[in-house]
């Protein structure tokens, strides 16, 4: 696809997939994810004066994300069922109200309850890109597909410095206000330019739940795909969700500098469309060994950063946000052309696997902080990766180049 191509699929009308429509895709999708991540750099600004224990700060991040892998379980896969744009629709106006609730809590236990809920309702965004999935040709799906990933990882790297520096400046009760706003605005045009699209799949929604255990069975493809990236994204989250811990205590970096460190983060979102490319010309099994390598080296920088200080934790970031986005793509790009009638089922159990796995590394990030400082927090970062690697060597890479 060089412009734009016209698509129908069952249960779709004709749909002229222009870069204008890719590209709103992605700004959609950055836009839904970084709701899971406001929270993330300003912990230790909500944790006081919602009379929360610093021990259990890390939790808001952590329930934000476990309610995401709630929502991607039981209710992406109502994707292969119900009309699509309706279902994103119902899940985005819950997560208006969410994070409208979020901005005037003031119990810990509330707003524990809360992000629970924030990260269950952000779930459109898997919904999106399956359907983005359909439309795209198969000769381009990589490369469409790697797009609006790229949004995605936008979402999730920019939603932090624009976290830091509105609370900075508002308090971090506009960050979530102005989430809620911004929310109005996506769900607004997702309701005037995203396509119908109405599955074809018959079955009864427990029927629709029960299928997951088979796909995940008989597909060795998606089971090794959900396990290397479910480990690179605890690595991922458990470096965001320390990181500003350690920019405030040992180098004093106010709330708008930690934005910057974020934001310079971002450049990771550039291997997005390179991944695609690379699965589509057939290359998946080769750039996922360098994706896996180079997460597993990482930290490098960020284990030494005494000597190098701050540039040794930026380097690792964007080394880190670059291989996980680039595992990321190549293992959409594999997962959905196993089954095409099953997509958002099969994304519900891939993307379910991985939120599982950030949510363990953010919940990791306190106590190892708190027991061992940065040099902790690194060195078992740098395991996730590492036990990723081994796998694929020993298992996945054969499976992978059998079947390539």
């Amino acid at each position: 696809m060089s412009t734009e191509a016209s698509v129908a699929t069952p249960g779709t009308s004709t749909v002229k997939l222009t870069q204008s429509l890719i590209a709103l895709f992605a700004f959609c999708c950055g836009a839904i994810v970084a709701n899971l991540y406001y929270a993330q750099p300003i912990t230790e600004l909500i944790a006081p004066d919602i009379h929360m224990s610093s021990n259990t700060a890390s939790l808001i991040v952590s329930l934000t994300q476990i309610g995401y892998a709630l929502g991607l379980f039981f209710l992406v896969p109502l994707g292969d069922l119900l009309e699509n744009r309706k279902l994103m629709i119902a899940t985005a106006l819950v997560s208006i109200a969410s994070l409208g609730a979020a901005a005037f809590a003031h119990q810990p236990g509330w707003f524990l309850g809360i992000s629970l809920l924030v990260g269950f309702s952000s779930v459109a965004v898997q919904i999106l890109i399956p359907l983005a999935a359909h439309l795209a040709p198969d000769e381009s799906r990589g490369k469409v597909v790697g797009t609006i990933m790229s949004g995605l990882l936008l979402g999730i790297l920019l939603s932090r410095p624009i976290s830091s520096v509105i609370a900075g400046h508002f308090g971090w009760r506009a960050v979530f206000g102005s989430a809620a706003v911004l929310m109005a605005v996506v769900t607004s045009v997702l309701a005037l330019t995203i396509p119908r699209r109405q599955p074809e799949h018959k079955a009864t929604y427990f029927e629709l739940i029960g299928s997951l255990g088979h796909l995940l069975r008989t597909m060795p493809i998606l089971r090794h795909r959900s396990l290397y990236q479910g480990l690179m994204f605890a690595s991922f989250s458990l470096f965001w969700t320390a990181i500003p811990v350690e920019l405030t205590r040992h180098f004093g970096l106010s709330q708008t500098a930690i934005g910057i460190f974020a934001l310079v983060g971002a450049i990771g979102a550039t291997s997005a469309p390179v991944a695609g490319r690379l699965a589509d010309a057939g290359h998946t099994v080769r750039a996922t060994l360098i994706a896996l390598v180079v997460g597993a080296l990482a930290y490098t920088p960020a284990l030494i950063h005494p000597a190098w200080g701050v540039f040794g934790l930026v380097a690792t970031g964007i080394i880190l946000d670059f291989a996980v986005q680039m595992n990321m793509v190549l293992g959409q790009r594999e997962i959905y052309a196993l089954h095409a009638a099953s997509r958002n089922r099969l994304n519900a159990l891939y993307m379910t696997s991985i939120f599982v796995g950030g949510a363990s590394g953010s919940a990791l990030a306190s106590p190892l902080y708190q027991h061992g400082g940065w040099p902790l927090v690194a060195a078992v970062a740098t395991a996730f990766p590492v036990v990723a690697l081994i796998h694929y060597l020993v298992i996945g890479r054969p499976h992978a180049a059998r079947n390539a």
